[in-house]
């Protein structure tokens, strides 16, 4: 039993490390203006030029142009898609960051009207006076309206799916320059392709958004056996209509390697206590997280103590209060990470509720035969959608998203992808699908395994863009 002498020997201890850790680990950080990269820093391409996005006059200059001199265009937002979404080989990159006003707020229709190159964070500090908030989002705030709608993106909030079904309308600026009116009246066909299409169709303009409200909830912890996992959710959170926001992890530490798992649960609670918490927050424990992350990377030893600090501070009983819209708030600065020799990526995985036990189990022995560096699994809850023509959810899942630490060599980018082509095959295996907005480690044919409609959503993409103007390396891989 840990006693307060105990406690305080550890923290300080958590200290030591901390600070011997960025005196002996920084690393500087290599720029070179002539090629692109992502946040991934896997796929580098020199590009023609990017171009700031910031008037409809100016794109629909740029496409002309484009069209005159037969050149490439890619789309880009924050660039944390990391296969090549953003960008291709001597294309001009429009990048629309700059493209970022919330236009309108619509408090009585709970609407807000976006420009697509404006960020979550942006969007919360338009509606957070008003007391609303975004239905489906990433659990970081950083990233674009366009590029989540690129890749219909899912979030913690367990009663909404993925974004493309509280996205209303949009406008679609084409490869001719012309702005098409797109919702499920109106070119639904584009709907379905747009949403999930990774910037392949054309440039997103002002989106119209369905908006909830922003409410109070009452955060608890709970440990639980992973083997009771699918029917602890059913009926304790999906069955308790309370609770409307659900996170968990499952270990990484080899200690208790895919054994042990905590839950958070967000439950509804007093409407009248919202205005004390209805500030909007930044992010807490930047520092923190990057040295617990950065301990993860290097050893076992760090993964262990890592997870054993979680254990004492997710414990059951504890209590938070937080708002909806702060619940959705983290910024996840910790996350960009730039090594010299190795980066971070994702990898995210869907598998059928009830089948969540096996698949841990079968995951586990593929993990353990392998050397894949994993440094976190966080497990959400998917609802079923089969909207957009590249769904993956196409019954109700749980969706494991690995964070992982690799080295950017040819070598060790091959080792990773021989690792996860192995998880996507089982996870197939086991009616299961895998996220695309990644690097291209999956093979052609277990797209189409996973993603039926992969041929004719692309064959769609050169119906409606026939001088294929709009390109990156995701279709230059999965599309030609």
């Amino acid at each position: 039993m840990l006693t307060r002498r105990n406690i305080i020997i550890f923290i300080m201890f958590f200290i030591v490390c901390y600070t011997l850790f960025f005196l002996f680990s920084f690393q500087h950080k290599q720029k070179d203006d002539s090629l692109m990269r992502d946040v991934g820093r896997l796929v580098p391409i020199k590009v023609k030029e990017v171009v700031k996005g910031q008037e409809i006059e100016q794109m629909q200059t740029l496409l002309q142009e484009a069209k005159e001199k037969d050149l490439k265009i890619s789309i880009a937002g924050k660039q944390h898609s990391q296969g090549g979404h953003t960008y291709y080989k001597d294309a001009i990159v429009l990048d629309m960051t700059t493209y970022n006003r919330v236009i309108k707020v619509d408090p009585d229709e709970k609407l807000v009207t976006v420009q697509s190159g404006a960020t979550w964070a942006d969007v919360q500090e338009a509606i957070n006076p008003y007391g609303l908030s975004i239905k489906t989002m990433q659990a970081p705030n950083i990233f674009t309206i366009g590029g989540s709608m690129s890749v219909n993106v899912h979030g913690r909030d367990i009663r909404f799916g993925p974004l493309i079904e509280s996205i209303c309308s949009f406008r679609l600026m084409n490869a001719n320059g012309d702005i098409l009116n797109v919702s499920r009246k109106e070119n639904e066909e584009l709907f379905r392709l747009v949403n999930g299409g990774y910037g392949l169709f054309g440039i997103i303009l002002d989106v119209d958004i369905e908006l909830t409200d922003n409410v109070l909830y009452k955060a608890t912890n709970e440990w639980i056996d992973y083997h009771d996992y699918p029917d602890y959710f059913k009926d304790k959170v999906l069955g308790n209509p309370e609770v409307e926001m659900h996170n968990s992890r499952i270990s990484v530490a080899p200690k208790s390697f895919l054994t042990e798992m905590y839950v958070t649960n967000y439950y509804r609670t007093d409407e009248e206590k919202l205005e004390d918490y209805s500030e909007l927050a930044d992010e807490k424990y930047i520092r923190r997280n990057k040295f617990a992350f950065g301990l993860s990377r290097q050893s076992n030893w760090g993964k262990n103590f890592v997870w054993f600090v979680q254990k004492h501070a997710f414990k059951e009983g504890k209590e938070e209060f937080i708002s909806r819209n702060n619940v959705m708030r983290p910024e996840v600065e910790f996350l960009n990470y730039d090594g010299k020799n190795d980066t971070d990526i994702l990898q995210e995985y869907f598998v059928p509720v009830d089948d969540f036990p096996e698949y841990i189990d079968r995951l586990r022995d593929v993990l353990t035969e392998s050397e894949l560096n994993v440094l976190n699994i966080t497990v959400r809850h998917v609802p079923k959608n089969e909207e957009a023509y590249l769904s993956y959810a196409k019954e109700d899942m749980f969706a494991l998203v690995f964070y992982i630490n690799q080295g950017i060599s040819a070598k060790e980018i091959e080792k990773t992808g021989e690792v996860v082509r192995k998880i996507i095959d089982l996870t197939l295996e086991m009616n299961g699908s895998y996220y695309l907005p990644y690097y291209q480690y999956p093979t052609k044919e277990q797209m189409r395994e996973a993603y039926p409609l992969t041929d004719e959503f692309f064959q769609k993409k050169r119906e409606y863009d026939p001088d294929e103007r709009f390109v990156n390396q995701f279709y230059e891989e999965y599309g030609k």
